[in-house]
C-alpha cells in the first residue's frame, strides 16, 4: 500500500491545495498528484525541521497541504514570466 497510499493521498493534497488557492491554474490529474506529493515532501521537511511535528501524526496532512499550496504559488509566479 506504500506507493499506491503515497499518490492517494498526495492526490488529495494537490486537491485540497487547489481548492485553498483557487484560480486558473490548469493542472490535471497526473499534475495535481505530482503537486500534492512534492507538497508533501516539502511540508513535512519543512515540519520536522522546525520541529512543529514527529512523523506519523495528522498535522503531517495540514503540513502536507500548506507545501503544496506554497509550490502552487511558485509554480504560478514561475510561469508568469
Amino acid at each position: 500500500m506504500g506507493i499506491i497510499g503515497t499518490i492517494i493521498i498526495g492526490f488529495l493534497v494537490g486537491l485540497v491545495a487547489r481548492f485553498i488557492k483557487p484560480g486558473s491554474d490548469k493542472l490535471g490529474f497526473i499534475l495535481t498528484t505530482i503537486l500534492g506529493i512534492l507538497g508533501a515532501f516539502v511540508g513535512g521537511y519543512l515540519g520536522q525541521v522546525l520541529g512543529i511535528y514527529e512523523v506519523g501524526e495528522p498535522a503531517g496532512f495540514i503540513g502536507s497541504v500548506i507545501g503544496a499550496v506554497i509550490l502552487l504559488a511558485l509554480l504560478k509566479a514561475v510561469a508568469k514570466k
